[in-house]
């Protein structure tokens, strides 16, 4: 794809970005139900482990080859450390320490950390429409932060882990335009969930599941939504957006997942929302429409 077919959300990808928001929003509720019973470890590995399975028996049942050149697997490998072992982990222990709703605002401040790194590596020029689009998408974050300060403040470690796999996440998203695979986008993805897992399936060995002998039917559940929807589905994806869109353009684009996120915890645990939850919504989806509304002629 073009430069300039990059700096607009193409029409044919605007289903695909409201599926994404919705399934990885909604999630954030989910990972907090089933780490309350499976350990970040376990859980991990079901979740990639299954998504990768789900995601190869599909790509079988199509017929689509499944190798990937040899001068790539260097490049592959690289790629899945970055956006899903190093992703996963800190994702897996920050959730479990701090509430769903913050962790998705924390993760979700990406832009900030892939935006200049873009300028800088890829050499993608910045104009007025992205810098505003920008702003409107950080002071929605800030704005859902406001009241949270404090209690981030209260537990640091898990506040740090979520940082920290934002910054990931940009690197990630960085480094698969910097070193583009020849590969389908679905062919790619099921190969760095399962590459990208195996020092999770390690790490899970010598984990002690005994502290959760029983895992409730909810938790189960979390499971199956994650490896079917959140991991095999979504992570091809959000693969599918990246690798098509220019990366400010995909950060902006992303920004609309937390406030799904805080909604679905709201309804969860039954909380009202706030002056500054609706303020934000207004600002990320005046950020939103920055990358899909059609520039004039």
């Amino acid at each position: 794809m073009s430069d300039a077919g990059q700096e607009q959300l193409p029409r044919r990808l605007w289903w695909i970005l409201a599926g994404l928001t919705l399934a990885w929003g909604v999630n954030w509720t989910a990972l907090k139900v089933a780490l309350a019973e499976i350990s970040p470890w376990a859980f991990r590995s079901l979740c990639l482990g299954g998504g990768a399975a789900v995601l190869f028996g599909v790509l079988r049942a199509g017929r689509m080859r499944l190798a990937v050149p040899r001068a790539e697997w260097p490049r592959l490998a690289l790629l899945a450390l970055v956006n899903i072992t190093s992703w996963n982990i800190l994702i897996a222990y920050g959730v479990s320490m701090i509430p769903s709703g913050r962790a998705a605002i924390i993760a979700y401040t990406m832009p900030v950390w892939a935006v200049p790194l873009s300028v800088w590596l890829l050499g993608e020029r910045m104009d007025a429409r992205k810098l505003f689009g920008l702003a409107l998408g950080l002071g929605g974050l800030v704005l859902l932060l406001v009241e949270e300060v404090a209690n981030l403040k209260a537990a640091p470690v898990g506040t740090l882990l979520v940082l920290g796999a934002a910054c990931t996440w940009a690197i990630g998203t960085i480094l698969q335009k910097k070193f583009p695979l020849s590969v389908p986008a679905s062919v790619y993805t099921a190969w760095i969930m399962l590459i990208g897992g195996v020092p999770i399936y390690v790490g899970a060995l010598f984990t002690d599941l005994s502290s959760h002998p029983r895992v409730s039917t909810e938790a189960w559940l979390s499971v199956a939504y994650n490896v079917f929807i959140a991991f095999a589905w979504a992570h091809w994806a959000w693969i599918k957006i990246a690798t098509s869109v220019s990366v400010t353009v995909f950060s902006l684009s992303m920004l609309v997942i937390p406030v799904v996120g805080v909604i679905s915890g709201m309804l969860v645990l039954g909380e009202r929302p706030s002056w500054q939850e609706y303020g934000a919504m207004l600002l990320i989806l005046g950020a939103l429409g920055t990358v899909v509304v059609p520039r004039r002629a």
